[in-house]
């Protein structure tokens, strides 16, 4: 080979790395576990991100920073779903920074909440979250554990009827107010209802997830490291064998993957500020997932720690 040919050889490599880059990104996007919002069946992957502490750094630039890094590694790895809330200090709009940083190209699936007991005072908290995200429109707003839901959903209805918003869902955690969301899982005509599951919240196996798939309801799991507490827990202990037949790196994607295999469950939205930790979650969403009698097992693995 000349030498002139070894430069042609050289520039021809430099000039598609990019490309090959971006097309293993893509290509690992596309390996990403996806379900359906049963009202209008549009998938989203299994795996989200939500914003609550980790996201409320102010106004601290280098900790701004490395939220949009945690941002554009949660998108390359294959994420679409962000969770946020006026009542999570400056997550809003730090998760409009991070969006901003990557250009307004990021493929973000725009969860929020309302979160005001004046029903009145709905429309204008809505706007200013979305001035902070930075977004033209939401595409979910949920009632936040259910706070003025007799005002603020009539509010949300009108919205997506006009075409201001895609999703109108509720929300509760910790295991609180489920008689309340059942009714008005039975007697709204929501698309997403987010609480708290995981291996050790079970509470909503026996009535909400159930209720769900009879209804059609999509399902964001909330909590499900119990904001890390699980996870210190379980990592005390080795983790099980079994855990190898469903390729987990960890007692993160066990705990996820226990979550999301189960059939009612959209999306589960762990927070996290670190990008090893992001992707280590996304990782969740791919390859093989529990059946009935493997998620038995995990469930009764880790009550038994």
């Amino acid at each position: 080979m000349t030498d002139l040919q070894r430069r042609r050889a050289v520039q021809m490599l430099a000039a598609s790395l990019p490309l090959a880059l971006h097309g293993g990104v893509m290509a690992q996007a596309a390996t990403v576990a996806t379900r359906p919002i049963p009202s209008s069946g549009e998938r989203i992957p299994v795996v989200g991100l939500g914003s609550w502490i980790t996201f409320n750094v102010g106004n601290d630039a280098v900790a701004r920073d490395a939220c949009a890094e945690v941002m554009r590694a949660f998108f390359e790895s294959g994420g679409r779903l962000i969770d946020s809330s006026p009542m999570y200090g400056s997550s809003q709009p730090v998760i409009g920074h991070g969006l901003a940083k990557l250009g307004g190209k990021a493929p973000v699936f725009s969860a929020d909440k309302v979160w005001i007991g004046a029903g009145t005072k709905g429309p204008a908290q809505i706007e200013a979250s979305r001035r902070f995200w930075g977004v033209p429109r939401f595409d979910l707003l949920q009632v936040h554990n259910l706070l003025a839901w007799e005002q603020h959903l009539p509010t949300l209805f009108a919205m997506k009827a006009a075409g201001r918003l895609r999703y109108v869902g509720i929300s509760t955690s910790e295991g609180r107010r489920h008689d309340e969301i059942e009714k008005l899982m039975r007697s709204q005509p929501i698309d997403v209802v987010q609480l708290s599951y995981n291996p050790l919240d079970r509470e909503a196996e026996r009535r909400l997830l159930p209720l769900a798939q009879e209804r059609g309801i999509a399902v964001i799991a909330n909590r499900p490291f119990r904001e890390g507490a699980l996870l210190r827990a379980l990592q005390r202990h080795p983790l099980p064998g079994f855990a190898a037949e469903l390729g987990c790196d960890g007692w993160a994607q066990l705990v996820l993957k226990f979550i999301v295999s189960h059939p009612a469950v959209s999306c589960a939205i762990p927070a996290t500020s670190s990008v090893a930790h992001v992707r280590q979650n996304l990782g969740a969403a791919r390859g093989t997932m529990p059946d009935a009698a493997l998620r038995a097992r995990i469930a009764a693995h880790v009550a038994a720690l």
